[in-house]
């Protein structure tokens, strides 16, 4: 089975890294696979992901070198997944990036083999995801609650994660959702 981009995409507090996080433990012995880290300007102590920081000035530089097989903006931050995705992804190794919603559009164009997986939460869990991460204010999570699309899932292209409830079931969907769409052979 060809590589693939594995594009994980979500609101922000749906549990993206946390997802990603408990599937790159499980997969960590596997050649065939890597899980990319993101290129951000924001402060590397943030809390959340393992990103690579970078000031504006540094991402801009890089940005105009050609150095990002994909980039966007989002939320007063440059996000960047790094050109060495394309490496793996001709070596046959599947990539798995933590994508946005908004620049999906973009990245299928780029890469046909994209499998687009949602991270879909519910309002109320959402917020309180929020407001326990401490980036934001309360007027700053409502705003985002307020972006928040009612569940599409039935008109999305790809997969769709429920992650409401515990994190090992919600990551072990992920698991074996990359383990299928990448032809690895499954063992729960």
């Amino acid at each position: 089975m060809k590589a693939r981009l594995v594009y994980v995409v979500g609101a922000s507090g749906s549990g993206k890294d946390s997802l990603m996080a408990h599937a790159r433990g499980r997969l960590a012995n596997d050649i065939r696979l890597v899980f990319a880290h993101r290129y951000i300007t924001r402060a590397a102590d943030a809390g959340g992901e393992n990103h690579v920081a970078l000031t504006a000035e540094e991402f801009e530089s890089r940005r105009q070198a050609g150095l990002f097989a994909l980039h966007w903006q989002s939320h007063g931050h440059a996000y960047g997944i790094g050109i060495e995705v394309n490496q793996w992804l001709a070596k046959g190794i599947t990539v798995v990036v933590n994508g946005s919603r908004e620049y999906l559009v973009e990245a299928a164009k780029r890469y046909p083999e994209l499998l687009p997986v949602w991270v879909e939460v519910s309002p109320e869990v959402l917020r309180k995801r929020l407001q326990a991460r401490g980036r934001e204010n309360a007027q700053e999570i409502e705003a985002r609650l307020a972006r928040q699309p009612a569940s599409q899932s039935s008109s999305r292209t790809g997969e769709v994660i429920r992650n409401d409830g515990e994190l090992r079931m919600a990551g072990d969907a992920l698991v074996e959702l990359i383990r299928r769409h990448s032809g690895m052979a499954s063992c729960v």
